[in-house]
C-alpha cells in the first residue's frame, strides 16, 4: 500500500506540472531553443575575441553558430518546428504555414532566448573581457567588444551593400530551407533536419560573413544589442555604423520572403500533381504542431 502511494505521487505531481496548453508549450520551447543556439553562438564569438586568436577564428564561430543551430533544432523542432529566426516566422506567416497570430509568440520568444543569452555569455566571459579590453566597453576600435554579441559593419561597407548583404544571405537561408523540407524534391532524411540546417548556417558563414557578420536573423541582432546597451555599452550600440542596427532587423524580412517566393516560383510551383496527395484540414485550431501547416513539406526549422 505504501509502495503504491510512493509510486503514485510523483506521477501526480508530475501531471500537475505538465503544460497541455500548446501556445505555452511552444513559447517555452521556441525560447529555450533560441537560447540554446545563442549561447554557442556568442560564446564562440567571446572565446575568438577575448582570447586573441589563441582560442579559436572566425571558422570557430561558423562552426559555433552551426552546431548551435543544430543543437537548438533537437531542443524545440519537434514543439515549436524551432525557428530561433524571426525572418523564418514571418516567412512562414505569408506564406500560410504558421498563423499570423502566433507571430508576435514566436518573435517574444526568439528575442527573450537571445536576451538571455546575451546575458549568460556576459556572465561566464566577464572576467575575460575585463581582462582583455580593461573595463573599457567600446563599439569600435581595437579592443572593441560590443561585436561579441550584436553584428556590426565593416568599415568599407555602405549602408545600401550591407542591406543588399542581409537580403542576400536571408534569401539564400529560406531558398535552401525550403528545398531541404519540400517533399516532393530532394529533402533532407528524415532525422537529418539539425545537420542539414548546421550545415546551411556554416555555408553562408563561410561565404557571405564578413561585410557584416551575416545576422540574417532580427532577433538573434535586436536581443543581444539591447543587453549590450543595458550593460554598459550605451547608446553607441545603436549609433555605430552610421546607425546599422535596423538593417539587420528590416533586411532580413524581406530577404528571407524573397528567398522562399524564388524557391517557390522556380521548383515547388511546377511539381507534378499526385492524386494520393492529402489535403490540409481546414479545421486546425490556432495552436497546433507547425507541421499541420505543411503541405508536401516537413518543418521549417532554422
Amino acid at each position: 500500500m505504501k509502495d503504491g502511494i510512493r509510486g503514485h505521487v510523483p506521477q501526480t505531481i508530475v501531471s500537475m506540472l505538465k503544460i497541455k496548453t500548446e501556445c505555452i508549450r511552444v513559447f517555452l520551447a521556441e525560447t529555450l531553443c533560441t537560447y540554446s543556439m545563442m549561447v554557442f553562438g556568442l560564446g564562440s564569438v567571446a572565446q575568438v575575441v577575448t582570447g586573441d586568436g589563441i582560442f579559436g577564428e572566425y571558422l570557430s564561430i561558423n562552426i559555433g553558430f552551426a552546431l548551435g543551430v543544430a543543437m537548438g533544432m533537437h531542443v524545440g523542432g519537434k514543439v515549436s518546428g524551432a525557428h530561433m529566426n524571426a525572418a523564418v516566422s514571418f516567412t512562414m506567416s505569408v506564406f500560410g504555414r504558421l498563423r499570423w497570430k502566433m507571430l508576435p509568440l514566436y518573435v517574444f520568444a526568439q528575442f527573450l532566448g537571445s536576451f538571455l543569452a546575451a546575458g549568460t555569455v556576459f556572465v561566464i566571459y566577464n572576467d575575460a573581457i575585463y581582462h582583455y579590453c580593461g573595463g573599457n566597453f567600446t563599439v569600435s576600435g581595437p579592443k572593441a567588444t560590443a561585436g561579441i554579441f550584436a553584428t556590426y559593419p565593416a568599415p568599407y561597407l555602405s549602408i545600401y551593400t550591407g542591406f543588399l548583404d542581409q537580403v542576400l544571405g536571408t534569401a539564400m537561408l529560406l531558398l535552401c530551407l525550403m528545398a531541404l523540407a519540400d517533399l516532393k524534391n530532394k529533402p533532407v532524411i528524415p532525422g537529418g533536419e539539425p545537420v542539414g540546417v548546421g550545415l546551411l548556417v556554416l555555408l553562408i558563414g563561410i561565404s557571405l560573413g564578413s561585410n557584416s557578420g551575416y545576422a540574417i536573423n532580427p532577433t538573434r541582432d535586436l536581443g543581444p544589442r539591447v543587453f549590450t546597451l543595458m550593460a554598459g555599452w550605451g547608446l553607441e550600440v545603436f549609433r555605430a555604423g552610421n546607425g546599422w542596427w535596423w538593417v539587420p532587423v528590416v533586411a532580413p524580412l524581406f530577404g528571407g520572403v524573397l528567398g522562399a517566393l524564388i524557391y517557390t516560383a522556380f521548383v515547388e510551383l511546377h511539381h507534378p500533381d499526385h492524386s494520393s496527395t492529402e489535403a490540409l484540414s481546414t479545421d486546425d485550431p490556432a495552436c497546433v504542431p507547425l507541421e499541420k501547416y505543411n503541405n508536401g513539406s516537413t518543418e521549417i526549422c532554422i
